[in-house]
């Protein structure tokens, strides 16, 4: 199985990079599943249900989340019945939406965990006990266990990609917006990779207009974000899983730069 992991969807570049070059990059490579993170694909902030539809359209079967869910109020009208949309499952449980789902593809049964870390973010449970509380509830019925672990910290999700290995087939961390190069296979066969990136405006500061984000670190006075326009990249990573091990047997970084005719 080809599994192919998309880094944080920016706003209206991001979505338009996906829908030009996502069916491309499917047929290179052979893909099975995509995922994708949306936490960021409405305007920058957050995903609408129309947002969500669009994504499907253009072949993105589950859709994780992260500290942007809420961003958008609409999400809480559809997140409980749209079962392909994940959020942290270490958020409080009365919360609407799942930390997890299933979705049938092929002949293979997949589950999705969301996660979200704890160091330079907002409080939450811990993930490491919220992980195992989620793959418990899976295993019995999933063929193949894949994480997106969104945080902040390098040695936050390096602590995760062992916790969890053999545990889950892949782990691959989002939320810095810079694709990291440090993908590896842990010892027990899971797949691993800090970072998937950004999928968004490429002449920007992590999906932002630059000017924006310079004068509020020169000046330290508060500006409102808005999506940067132009250029923008692809940012997504393909897990080979072996049928018979279940393992992973390589890993390959995609960064695709694409110019847009308007955003």
């Amino acid at each position: 199985m080809n599994l192919l992991a998309i880094g944080d969807i920016v706003g209206n570049p991001g979505r338009k990079v996906v829908k030009e070059l996502l069916p491309k990059i499917r047929r290179d490579f052979n893909i099975d599943m995509v995922i994708a993170n949306g936490e960021n694909s409405a305007g920058g902030f957050g995903i609408t249900y129309t947002v969500a539809q669009e994504l499907y359209s253009y072949g993105v079967d589950v859709i994780t989340m992260g500290n942007h869910v809420w961003s958008k109020k609409e999400i809480m009208s559809f997140i409980d019945e749209d079962s392909r949309i994940v959020r942290p499952a270490n958020f409080p449980e009365e919360l609407p939406g799942r930390g997890s789902t299933i979705v049938e593809l092929f002949n293979y049964k997949v589950a999705v965990i969301n996660l979200i870390g704890r160091v330079f973010m907002d409080p939450a449970d811990s993930p490491f006990n919220s992980a195992l509380k989620e793959i418990e509830k899976c295993k019995d019925e999933a063929d193949l266990i894949i994480v997106d672990f969104h945080a902040e910290a390098t040695s936050e999700k390096l602590a995760m990609g062992w916790f969890l290995d053999g545990r889950a087939n892949v782990v691959f961390g989002t939320h810095t917006h810079v694709q990291t190069a440090d993908e590896r296979i842990l010892s027990n066969g899971t797949g691993y990779i800090t970072d998937l990136g950004m999928t968004g405006p490429y002449n920007s500061i992590i999906g932002v207009e630059k000017d924006i984000i310079v004068k509020k670190f020169v000046t330290q006075i508060p500006e409102k974000f808005e999506t940067a326009k132009g250029e923008a990249q692809f940012n997504a990573v393909v897990f080979e899983i072996d049928d018979k091990s279940r393992n992973v047997v390589s890993i390959k970084r995609i960064f695709e730069l694409k110019k847009l005719r308007d955003n």
